[in-house]
């Protein structure tokens, strides 16, 4: 790692930012944002509010169709991400994965579109079975997305040294979120209805944007060749089983692991469902909510640029309280507001901890992780981050469920047990031990 980061990578400044292999890597995070904003964040919630909630009762079962199939996608990602980070530690190959499951989300995405612009009729549960089809090909599109993300993260550990990582995440996820206001120029051809009409254009997006990395970065093959032996399919799950009972060896990780299993609760279930939680709670509707949208984009883009630097002269620890702290104001302020002003001003600020939080979280686990099982627990990191995707969108769902009589007193319930997730999640960081330094290498 050290070889190729001094030889490509030592130049200082923005001169960093623009060598070919970083910035292609960075528009891969340009590309999967759009899947996340188009299609996570925006438009699938509307379609399924479009297509369910037709009153107030019924915004609330809305609501409770996109926390379950969220909270579905995470739990086979739970099942699968301890693999994934084996499969990196064993053989080396990251891109051959994450070109896979970036095709597989493409077509899972180009497929919902598809099923939308077929209007089959009532013929399930008194649903639309092009909503049951587009439900469950969300599901598939939303596993196979998050499934590459552990293989693209994993890969910023090549390209710097420590003092660079902090500021090549930040890049990273600030170009991602310059790739969601890109994406919302398909918006002009969707309107107030007909939320569909987005999927394909998202999808074709996100496999543009993607097509850099693949051609200008280079995998490790020293690393891949010292790495690569035959291993039985389950054989990731005993090295994950063998890691877990090192526990006390690799305390701070697991600490920390637990720490952002609440953080990221909160993180995954807002980006769910805030749009469906803007319209209910406020009245916005889609081109208010996509404007709102815009504002805490930006927002992430200056988190992001900002938690770099933070996270570099603070050290990733604090920088993740720090996240925290914000975090917890502006889901305070989304609980209790009533009106539209309180949303700008908790879109705000949740935007600047939402492009923060990766920043931060992906470089305290390089910190924390001895480079030989980095792959490992870049897997565990992703199952820590899946486990409580399931939890937050079911809490989440079942409490919209329950409650769904209460009209948008439901809403406000389950946001309110977000923020005892994040207030978790601080408790848990606050108990990871201060990192002994390195040994100086020969």
């Amino acid at each position: 790692m050290e070889k190729i980061a001094s030889h490509a990578y030592e130049k200082p400044g923005w001169k960093l930012y623009v060598s070919l292999p970083i910035l292609s890597w960075a528009l891969y995070d340009f590309a999967n944002t759009i899947f996340s904003s188009n299609v996570n964040t925006i438009f699938f919630p509307l379609y399924v509010s479009e297509t369910v909630g037709k009153s107030e009762s019924l915004n609330q079962i809305a609501s409770t169709f996109i926390s379950y199939a969220n909270a579905l996608a995470s739990f086979f990602l739970v099942i699968f991400s301890p693999l994934y980070g084996t499969w990196i530690d064993r053989t080396g190959r990251r891109k051959k994965w994450l070109g896979i499951f970036t095709t597989l989300s493409v077509t899972a995405t180009l497929l919902m579109g598809v099923a939308g612009y077929s209007n089959l009729g009532n013929a399930m549960f008194g649903l639309p079975v092009s909503f049951v089809v587009i439900v469950l090909l969300f599901v598939a599109a939303k596993f196979f997305y998050h499934s590459s993300l552990v293989f693209y993260d994993s890969m910023i550990s090549s390209l710097g040294n420590k003092q660079e990582i902090p500021l090549i995440s930040g890049f990273g996820v600030a170009v991602g979120y310059v790739g969601t206001l890109v994406g919302l120029a398909v918006y002009p051809f969707v309107g107030e209805m007909d939320y569909y009409r987005a999927f394909i254009p998202s999808a074709l997006l996100f496999l543009l944007f993607s097509f850099p990395l693949f051609f200008f970065v280079k995998e490790e093959a020293e690393k891949a060749d010292a790495l690569k032996r035959k291993a039985g399919f389950f054989a990731g799950y005993r090295d994950i089983y063998a890691t877990l009972k090192e526990m006390k060896k690799y305390q701070n990780i697991f600490t920390f692991m637990i720490a952002y299993f609440f953080l990221n609760d909160a993180v995954a279930t807002t980006i769910a469902i805030m749009s469906v939680y803007a319209k209910v709670i406020a009245g916005f509707t889609a081109g208010e909510f996509i404007l709102l949208y815009l504002v805490s984009t930006v927002s992430s883009i200056i988190g992001s640029f900002l938690f770099g630097y933070i996270t570099r002269s603070k050290g990733a620890k604090k920088a993740v309280l720090y996240v925290g702290i914000v975090m917890c104001i502006a889901l305070a302020i989304g609980v209790l507001a009533f009106s539209k002003l309180s949303f700008w001003i908790a879109g705000s600020l949740f935007g600047v901890s939402l492009g923060a939080m990766w920043v931060t979280s992906r470089t305290y686990i390089v910190e924390l992780s001895p480079p030989d099982k980095q792959g490992q627990f870049f897997g565990l990191f992703a199952f820590s981050g899946k486990v409580s995707a399931i939890i937050g969108p079911a809490i989440y769902g079942s409490i919209t469920l329950l409650f769904h009589s209460y009209g948008n007193i439901a809403n406000r319930l389950a946001m309110g047990s977000l923020l005892l997730m994040v207030l978790l999640g601080i408790f848990f960081l606050l108990k990871v031990k201060p990192q002994a330094p390195a040994a100086p290498k020969s």
